[in-house]
């Protein structure tokens, strides 16, 4: 069999290296001064007034939500095409979830759906907190409007673009938080960048980025301004939440913060990637990603779908022909877990449509001409069996 493909690979550089061992050697191993110069340079590539760096995106999650007031009693909706954190998240807090069905060519949270669930939603009085869209595939979603849907009704918002870092929005880049309350990224290693495992949350409001600094280290605080003891003695901290254990090491962020110089590289090399599987697949019986207008998607995934048919059979040809393809995802409510909360299928019918004939073809910056036209030679071939 020829060299196996998989679906994503971190692409690490001699810097990276360096800069992870420079960690290594110096005084600090966390909590030093490397996480705030990851946190300051994302930031500043997002156009965002705060960045709090955590240990995984699902942490950033948990703690944007708690920001937002999110508790027991509460509501929060998402999409139903994503990983379970980002329903997750709203569990741990003990908030009710429910799901808001996709748009059928770009996969993403359908503002349509949304706004009419919302309409219901305030007529019975049971308005969501807040929604979280999903940025599925890299691929931002209408923002504008599902932000015009939700601010009609004050329901705060929480863009996960854990698939998204380096892509944008009407001209601006994902994280700006023009529309969202925060925006969250994750850093794991299939990701554009990683951390090897982390997360980071951006904000534009000061008392959101406080929530989370101080949730993120178990609520605790030395800062002066914020201390409620008066005059307190040097050594002197205080809790002021019940927080967790999220921080992210300086290890962690002198990888992140030197991948991010190449940021822009790997997503011009995403792009060609996709560039390359679309003018392959124009002849083919897939169906190819579809990109909003407004979107510029930073290719996280690059996403194919096969007649219902022959789904299986395409996944399982590509597998055994050493090509590592995924689906990215089922829907969350399929999920045996979440069905004993009361879920079942047809909830969300695109979102299942989508599921019935979606496969996440290898695009990383590493991958060769030969090994692109290999998955899609493999892919003409299986589809046409």
């Amino acid at each position: 069999m020829a060299d196996f493909i998989p679906y994503g690979r971190q692409s690490i550089s001699d810097a990276d290296i360096a800069a992870v061992l420079d960690v290594l050697k110096s005084d600090f191993l966390t909590q030093g001064p490397v996480v705030p110069a990851f946190e300051e340079r994302v930031a500043a590539m997002c156009g965002a007034s705060h960045a709090v760096a955590v240990n995984s995106a699902t942490s950033a999650l948990h703690i944007a939500c708690l920001a937002l007031g999110v508790g027991k009693g509460d509501r929060v909706w998402t999409s139903p095409l994503t990983f379970v954190a980002s329903s997750n998240a709203a569990l741990y807090c003990g908030a009710d979830v429910d799901f808001v069905d996709v748009d059928p060519d770009t996969w993403n949270m359908c503002p349509a759906r949304l706004a009419e669930m919302l309409d219901k939603a305030a007529g019975e009085g049971t308005l969501p907190k807040v929604v979280i869209p999903v940025h599925l595939t890299g691929q931002s979603c209408d923002m504008a409007a599902i932000h015009a849907a939700a601010s009609k009704h004050g329901v705060r918002i929480i863009e996960d673009a854990s698939h998204a870092i380096g892509g944008s929005f009407a001209g601006k880049p994902v994280g700006a938080c023009e529309y969202s309350d925060i925006t969250v990224f994750s850093f794991h290693p299939v990701k554009i960048v990683t951390t090897g495992e982390g997360g980071m949350a951006v904000t534009n409001s000061d008392a959101l980025a406080e929530a989370m600094r101080l949730d993120r280290s178990h609520g605790i605080t030395r800062d002066p301004a914020l201390l409620e003891e008066g005059d307190p003695p040097g050594w002197y901290y205080e809790q002021q939440r019940l927080g967790f254990n999220y921080r992210m090491t300086d290890i962690n962020a002198a990888l992140g913060l030197s991948q991010m110089d190449r940021l822009a590289q790997f997503i011009e090399r995403r792009r060609e990637i996709a560039r390359v599987y679309e003018e392959g697949f124009a002849a083919i019986g897939v169906t190819t990603p579809t990109q909003h207008r407004d979107a510029g998607s930073a290719w996280h995934l690059y996403v194919i779908r096969v007649p219902a048919d022959r789904h299986r059979a395409v996944f399982d040809h590509l597998r055994a022909s050493g090509i590592g393809v995924n689906l990215h995802y089922m829907p969350v409510y399929l999920q045996p877990y979440y069905r004993r909360l009361g879920f079942s299928p047809g909830h969300c019918p695109e979102a299942e449509s989508y599921y019935d004939e979606a496969i996440s073809l290898p695009i990383f910056p590493a991958i060769t001409p030969e090994q692109q036209q290999r998955v899609i030679d493999e892919v003409a071939k299986a589809v046409s069996a």
